[in-house]
């Protein structure tokens, strides 16, 4: 009877082994944790930052998790509410005037206005240079931008004149121009609000230094054309701050423009892990990366992993189990971390328990003489 009980319990452990193994992908889905947006939400919202709040909320209301969630749905009314009611709109409007940056389409509109003249750069050219004379202390940064400005809108007229007497010959050094124009002035919102990376910075004033005497703009060509990719991407500018030197810009550019308009969020959520991810797109498709985020970089790992087509798969079984929340994570992990040399074993075992053996026998007992 014991050796029997023994027997169906050493089965039960080696089935279970055996799922295990096989089951090792959708275990792994079913121990990630999706990510609960409100509270951050809600953390923007008291900073008063409306337009992030409504990005990042926006991201994971494209999920089913969180669309049909109440509490996430009133949020979103609220924050769109307070976005299109007209004194937060013309607030914005005035800090795109006055500060020269904004995080809403409409301050962003009065901030190019303002500064894409020739005449915004000329007077912050003057304004720096009476501090200079008053021995007051001016910003290279700013004055290496005007004069880019200067020199983009000289470039931007004779392109202009040029195109019109070539029939449109001339039309790509007037888009480049108009490119180096528009990033001069993203630039200069950023400088303004102090969040340009020390590197850029760098770069354009020793940029200026040789624009004076080459009369050229192309040693930051390529840097102005990522910099308006950003600077038209819902949160793109953010993205820009964390870029370390022309190269990481590039590839910041080109993950906030295929993502658009979720590439702010998605390098929140995941960092450089979403970053590598969006490197991957030969293997990992868009939408599948975004689902990925919603489980945080855990996800982006494990779609880096597995792949696309295995990952959906097993999220959209880990959707449909009924018993979810912290029990079915802890019992995943706990699953997930017994090593693969122990289930092996336990399989054996229970392969062995049921093994046939032949029993011994018994000698018989030696006959006994009778005794006279």
């Amino acid at each position: 009877m014991y050796r029997l009980i023994f027997r169906l319990l050493v089965t039960a452990l080696a089935l279970l082994s055996a799922l295990v193994l096989w089951q090792q992908g959708q275990l792994r889905v079913l121990a990630l944790q999706r990510i609960d947006p409100l509270p951050q939400t809600h953390a923007l919202l008291a900073e008063k930052r409306y337009a992030e709040a409504a990005e990042y909320l926006g991201f994971f209301m494209e999920h089913d998790y969180v669309q049909h969630d109440p509490q996430a749905q009133a949020l979103w009314q609220q924050i769109d509410t307070e976005r299109r009611a007209w004194h937060y709109q013309a607030g914005k409007v005035w800090q795109g005037m006055i500060e020269g940056s904004s995080d809403e389409t409409a301050g962003q509109i009065a901030s190019v206005l303002s500064d894409l003249m020739v005449i915004g750069d000329l007077r912050d050219l003057a304004v720096q240079a009476s501090r200079y004379l008053r021995d007051e202390e001016t910003d290279p940064v700013i004055v290496a931008l005007s004069a880019l400005g200067v020199a983009a809108t000289g470039a931007q007229l004779l392109s202009g004149a040029g195109t019109v007497a070539s029939a449109g010959a001339a039309s790509p050094a007037l888009a480049g121009s108009t490119a180096a124009k528009q990033g001069i002035v993203t630039l200069k919102a950023l400088r303004r609000a102090d969040s340009l990376p020390p590197w850029l910075g760098a770069t354009l004033v020793r940029a200026s230094r040789n624009a004076a005497s080459t009369r050229n703009l192309d040693e930051v060509g390529e840097i102005f054309q990522s910099v308006q990719t950003l600077g038209k991407t819902p949160g793109g500018l953010r993205l820009l701050r964390h870029s370390t030197d022309a190269a990481s810009l590039h590839r910041m550019a080109r993950f906030a423009d295929h993502f658009a308009p979720h590439g702010a969020t998605l390098y929140r959520i995941g960092g450089d892990t979403a970053l590598q991810a969006g490197t991957q797109l030969h293997r990992l498709d868009k939408s599948s990366i975004q689902l990925a985020a919603t489980y945080g970089q855990r996800g982006l790992r494990v779609l880096d992993d597995m792949g696309t087509l295995r990952f959906v798969k097993y999220s959209a079984r880990a959707s449909k189990i009924v018993w979810k929340g912290n029990l079915q994570q802890l019992l995943s992990r706990l699953l997930l971390q017994l090593p693969r040399w122990a289930l092996l074993a336990l399989i054996a075992l229970g392969i062995l328990v049921w093994w046939p053996t032949r029993r011994r026998k018994t000698p018989p007992a030696a006959r006994q003489e009778p005794s006279l």
